[in-house]
């Protein structure tokens, strides 16, 4: 494993990362590693956005993401992943079998930021 680079906080803080409730879901054939599609409502200041997350290992029925919150990086430029536009970066963590998603460990409104 690679030793990470010191950042400063200025350096944190350029990333915006912010809490969303996952309200549609769709698989999402072609990717090229098993993969849902994903719209997050961010709240009124940033609205809704669509996301691909490689999360179907750890999430197999995909209604039950629905509901759940997540922390995500909502001021990268959208990214083409095949005929899908990713608006925003949807954190998780890897374990040996897949991606576990990240979100706050109690109710958060959409929108708040990460500190």
């Amino acid at each position: 494993m690679e030793t990470p680079t010191n950042i400063t906080y200025d350096d944190f803080v350029k990333v915006d990362i912010r809490v969303g409730t996952i309200v549609q879901i769709e698989n999402f054939p072609e990717a090229r590693k098993p993969a849902y599609k994903l719209v997050i409502d961010f709240g009124p200041e940033i609205g809704l956005k669509k996301s691909s997350a490689q999360i179907t290992v750890h999430y197999p029925q995909k209604d039950d993401l629905i509901g759940k919150q997540v922390l995500a990086v909502v001021n990268f430029p959208p990214k083409q992943i095949g005929p899908f536009r990713s608006e925003v970066l949807t954190l998780g963590v890897s374990d040996s079998s897949g991606v576990v998603l990240v979100g706050p460990g109690k109710a958060a409104p959409n929108g708040a930021r990460l500190h």
